[in-house]
């Protein structure tokens, strides 16, 4: 009977839980929430027996019939709201369809009257269209004129007014003033006539180490600015600047005696493309000097010179030393007893110490004699033939190692930017004139000292077989 009992509790607390279970998901779905975990009744877990857990399902029926018709109740006022919210929602539409009706109207009556305006101005302008199209460009090259001028140096801000003049013109709002029109004459007459004078006023300058500084200047036309030390001027920016590197060449005190001088006719330099910026008085201080380029080859650069120097060196001391030897030789020649002091003495004196020896042994001491001197004067010629010949490869070297520090800077940055790759170009250029400067003159020292060394030996083979040539004549009288 217990086992039948709990069997029963457990089937009608099954349908309980089930109960509960479905109730709470529709209240939840009907309230807009999301579904909560089924709740167990606490009481119904704490039934005992049968009766007691039927007792608990009843009230619980009776509590969720109450709750079923409050949440009833709920639906029905809110299907009011929503039904007076829908009335006012079309209500609202309608009204502005009614609004975006008259808008619409309004716009096509306002495109009407733009179109009438715009036909009325273009009549009423007539020729003047034309002539401010050609106004807006006359300004807009005036005005690209003025910002690199130097006249502008002398008369800031007189390009400003161009920028409102421009955009007034660009817009059909309003009209360009006469004054305005007439000024922009005036600005182009001024221009021309101060590219001719030469002028003495203050300004602020810019030093090299960036310090501005309130200093008399002069300007001749609008080709160059320079300052009363003769130091050439650069104006970029609306401000004039000291450049960091000066022509040089005379050029600075020709500009200091203009500078400081009150009349009359000076010397100057000057700049053709001032008017236009300064771009070939910028090139020439940009250029590299001797010393920058010997630079640009690098450590390759740097060997070559040294070889170069090296061989300069040498053939320099060989051709001192072939001098002095042959100055001796050219007096052994007029002297009859043999002197040690030079190859020719040396030879003659191998025939004195042997006055009796046969010709053919004579001939064999001799030739041996002139083989012992022939490395003495050649020596350093084969030297020098190395050099002339490893300097161009050592250029070739610089050449490859240029570019390949080329291509590494175009991987880098790209193709774009020249002064990026310019920095290997230079290098592989260079070395290789280095080369071609080492090799050139190297092989025209070579082919000097060794005709001054081939020289003496031919003179020392020359007394040889002479000497040789008289003994065996003797000797066959004899």
């Amino acid at each position: 009977m217990d086992l039948f009992n709990k069997l029963i509790t457990a089937v009608v607390l099954g349908g309980f839980i089930t109960v509960a279970g479905v109730a709470n998901a529709q209240d939840d779905a009907a309230a807009g929430e999301a579904p909560a975990e089924p709740a167990v009744d606490k009481r119904a877990e704490a039934a005992k027996s049968l009766e007691e857990l039927l007792e608990f399902v009843k009230r619980g029926q009776v509590a969720e019939q109450q709750e079923n018709r409050e949440r009833e109740q709920r639906f029905a006022r809110e299907k009011a709201n929503q039904a007076q919210l829908l009335k006012e929602a079309e209500a609202e539409r309608a009204r502005q369809e009614r609004i975006s009706a008259q808008l619409e109207d309004q716009f096509e009556e306002n495109e009407l009257l733009i179109a009438d305006k715009q036909a009325q101005l273009k009549e009423r302008l007539g020729a003047l269209t034309e002539l401010f199209g050609h106004l807006t460009a006359a300004a807009g090259d005036l005005k690209s004129n003025l910002e690199v001028s130097l006249v502008s140096a002398q008369y800031p801000d007189r390009g400003d007014f161009l920028t409102d003049l421009i955009d007034k013109m660009s817009t059909s709002d309003t009209l360009p003033k006469i004054s305005e029109i007439e000024r922009v004459w005036y600005e182009m007459l001024r221009e021309i006539s101060e590219t001719g004078n030469v002028v003495r006023f203050s300004t602020e300058v810019a030093t090299a180490t960036g310090e501005r500084a309130e200093r008399e200047v002069v300007r001749i036309g609008a080709f160059n600015v320079v300052d009363m030390d003769g130091n050439y001027l650069s104006y970029n920016n609306d401000h004039l600047s000291v450049l960091p590197r000066q022509p040089g060449g005379g050029f600075n005190s020709w500009a200091e005696e203009l500078a400081n001088a009150s009349s009359g006719f000076h010397k100057f330099g000057i700049d053709p493309t001032g008017p236009t910026g300064g771009s070939f008085l910028a090139a020439i201080i940009d250029s590299p000097t001797i010393e920058e380029r010997w630079h640009q080859g690098g450590y390759v650069g740097y060997a070559i010179t040294a070889i170069g120097v090296f061989a300069l060196l040498l053939a320099v001391f060989r051709l001192i030393v072939l001098s002095a030897t042959s100055a001796k030789v050219s007096s052994q020649l007029k002297n009859s007893s043999a002197n040690t002091n030079n190859p020719l003495g040396r030879v003659l004196k191998i025939h004195e110490d042997n006055p009796s020896m046969d010709p053919e042994t004579l001939e064999l001491k001799m030739a041996e004699g002139v083989m012992r001197e022939t490395p003495k004067l050649e020596s350093g010629l084969t030297l020098l033939k190395i050099i002339a010949a490893v300097a161009p490869l050592m250029g070739l070297l610089g050449t490859v190692t240029g570019m390949i520090i080329t291509f590494q800077a175009i991987t880098i940055f790209g193709a774009g930017d020249p002064k990026a790759m310019a920095g290997g170009i230079s290098s592989a250029l260079v070395t290789t004139v280095l080369g071609l400067l080492v090799a050139i003159p190297t092989v025209l020292l070579h082919t000097v000292v060794n005709g001054r060394a081939q020289r003496i030996i031919h003179v020392l083979n020359e007394q040889a077989t002479g000497i040789v040539a008289e003994h065996s004549e003797g000797s066959s009288r004899a």
